[in-house]
């Protein structure tokens, strides 16, 4: 009996008109196995389903799609702004292989100056603004910040120490030695005096700077016409400092206080899309991305796909300064006001300042995308290159390369990096903590098992029929034929032994530059000394053995600051800080009675009884 195909097509897409109206919504296109192919939204989902329907001029792309598409899935929407969203949120979340789709999806850093504290600090700050306080951001990334507040601290001398640290100094740090610090810690400075500094850095970061220069400027005057030498000079420096911000920071738009400038440039098939940060008058960095796209959408959908992703988990800015319209601007403007719980205004400069920022940002991309495409071609050269070295079948798009990392046995890890066409791919690395208790302090060869078994049971759980790219078409091991062979007999046990493999050895004296390497059932080889491929490998080798040891530190880091107070229930790190500066040490509140503990700043009964029962029941 011959079994028949599913069908796909025009004709599956037709058949679904029959069940559809005018409504605003967002609709998904699936292959005959049910995978995402394509998430869309529409202002009317009868009309636009129809066009689909009909053979006639679309795109390559698009018709390949269709003729995949065995099945669709719709979901109606009150207005077309929701549907937007909506669409937006499933292409992040599903990645459909149709779509222009945005990879990078880093969260960028913010200025804090605390406010939960007498003397706030000024600090970088990532993620959730939980802390009570003012942000000021985004910045391109953490160089940006930290030249920032680098200044920042010569010119207004505020503290970025932690409150522990400034509720136990007893004499000024170093910060203050080398004058970026008013020494609070110590009543160096007043309350009242250090607030109005304060006061100034956060005018500074609003864009409002004349005025914090003159002040400065007439400070030094009265203080050398009082023949305070030292304060006029000390002052002077100040004023070079803010000077040096404000011309590091390069284009200070006038007219723009407030803006993402973005700017997409497209060559080869591959495209480059450069957004600088402008805040307060200021630049406040720039960053570039690399959409995937398919090369024949127009640069309008490439843009448009790429502000929705870009800001479905961040804030927008009041002002979009785009290099190329967007097909339905209005609709997007509304559903970022939406999210942002303001007006969001996106305009297309064609004269002026504006004009000339997407000029610059249009040269930005242009030159990242021609170093990227260079990188590119290199790195595709490279594997290649490892694909004849090592007899691999096809030339690999991903390279796993694993190793441990211990002393003695303690907080071991394992790690593992990836390397493909795009060079390091530093958002598909993993750590592994070593788990195994019944596992020979010291036994390299167990924490390998632990860490290719759990690798690869998750792998055969959610990508059963390696479709998704995350599947590594070679094995790097750091070892000789021991590591390999024992390498080997885990994939073996695990059902997936078709995965090539190579152990990477010190050679003769150890000496980098004569590794030998190891395949199972071939001879040791090895590779010219001057060999590209060699490099890459060993490359390879060193960012494992980085990111292996410094996720090793930081687990031991976390475990000598331990405490036994971290698993009372109720103690978090204000309480656990009252407890230890009253009492010394976790020892000493362990064996505290009941009254002692409720003499505790910021500690209630109910919590003081918690504390005490906590210690005493567990002995």
């Amino acid at each position: 009996m011959t079994e028949t195909s599913p069908k796909t097509g025009y004709d599956v897409i037709h058949d679904y008109l029959r069940s559809l109206d005018g409504s605003p919504g967002v609709y998904r296109m699936l292959d005959a196995d049910s995978r995402v192919l394509y998430v869309g939204k529409a202002r009317n989902l009868k009309a636009r389903v129809s066009n689909y329907a009909r053979p006639g001029n679309h795109s390559p792309r698009i018709s390949r799609m269709i003729r995949e598409t065995a099945s669709m899935m719709f979901l109606t929407t009150r207005t077309e702004t929701e549907a937007l969203l909506l669409e937006q949120n499933l292409i992040k979340q599903l990645k459909p292989r149709y779509n222009v789709l945005l990879r990078d999806d880093k969260s960028f850093p913010n200025i804090l100056v605390t406010k939960d504290h007498a003397f706030p600090m000024i600090k970088k700050h990532r993620g959730a603004k939980k802390q009570k306080g003012n942000y000021y951001g985004p910045f391109a990334g953490a160089g940006a910040v930290n030249r920032t507040l680098n200044q920042l601290q010569r010119v207004f001398l505020l503290r970025n120490c932690s409150d522990s640290d400034f509720e136990t100094r007893t004499r000024p740090c170093l910060q203050y030695q080398i004058k970026r610090c008013s020494g609070p810690c110590c009543g160096l400075v007043s309350e009242a005096d250090y607030a109005a500094t304060v006061k100034d850095a956060e005018k500074f970061l609003q864009g409002r700077t004349k005025g914090i220069q003159e002040a400065l400027a007439k400070q030094m005057q009265e203080a050398s016409e009082a023949m305070e030498f030292e304060r006029a000079a000390a002052l002077r420096d100040r004023i070079k400092a803010l000077t040096q911000v404000q011309t590091a920071q390069g284009i200070n738009p006038q007219s723009t206080p407030e803006a993402d400038v973005i700017a997409l440039h497209r060559d080869g098939g591959q495209a480059c899309v450069q957004v600088f940060f402008i805040r307060a008058n200021q630049n406040w960095g720039n960053h570039d991305y690399y959409p995937r796209v398919s090369g024949d959408e127009d640069p309008s959908e490439v843009m448009e796909a790429f502000v929705g992703q870009f800001y479905s988990t961040r804030e927008p800015p009041k002002m979009l300064i785009l290099s190329h319209g967007l097909d339905n601007d209005d609709l997007m403007a509304d559903a970022l006001a939406e999210s942002a719980g303001r007006k969001v205004e996106i305009v297309v400069p064609q004269r002026g300042e504006k004009a000339e920022l997407v000029q610059g940002a249009l040269r930005n991309a242009r030159e990242s995308l021609a170093r990227k495409m260079s990188e590119t071609a290199t790195q595709a050269r490279l594997l290649k290159g490892v694909a004849e070295a090592f007899d691999l079948e096809k030339v690999p798009q991903r390279i796993e390369v694993y190793d441990n990392s211990h002393i003695q046995g303690a907080h071991a890890v394992g790690a593992m990096v990836v390397a493909g066409p795009d060079g390091f791919d530093k958002n598909q690395y993993r750590k592994f903590n070593i788990k195994g208790d019944s596992l020979t302090p010291g036994d390299d060869f167990g924490m390998m098992k632990e860490v290719l078994t759990r690798r690869f049971q998750r792998l055969l759980k959610e990508d059963p029929d390696r479709t998704q790219g995350t599947w590594p078409d070679l094995l790097l091991i750091d070892g000789g034929q021991g590591q390999v062979s024992a390498v080997r007999a885990i994939m073996d046990d695990l059902g997936v032994s078709d995965i090539p493999m190579v152990g990477v050895a010190k050679g003769e004296d150890r000496d980098a530059g004569k590794e030998e390497f190891h395949r199972t059932g071939k001879p040791v080889m090895a590779l010219r000394h001057n060999d590209p491929v060699l490099y890459f490998i060993q490359r390879m080798r060193d960012e494992v053995h980085r990111f292996a040891i410094g996720t090793h530190r930081a687990k031991r880091s976390k475990a000598i600051g331990a405490t036994p107070l971290d698993d009372v229930p109720g103690v978090g790190a204000t309480r656990k800080r009252a407890l230890l500066a009253h009492f010394g040490s976790a020892k000493a509140v362990a064996r505290a009675n009941l009254a002692d503990l409720k003499a505790v700043d910021g500690v209630s009964a109910k919590l003081a009884q918690t504390v005490y029962d906590y210690f005493h029941e567990n002995g």
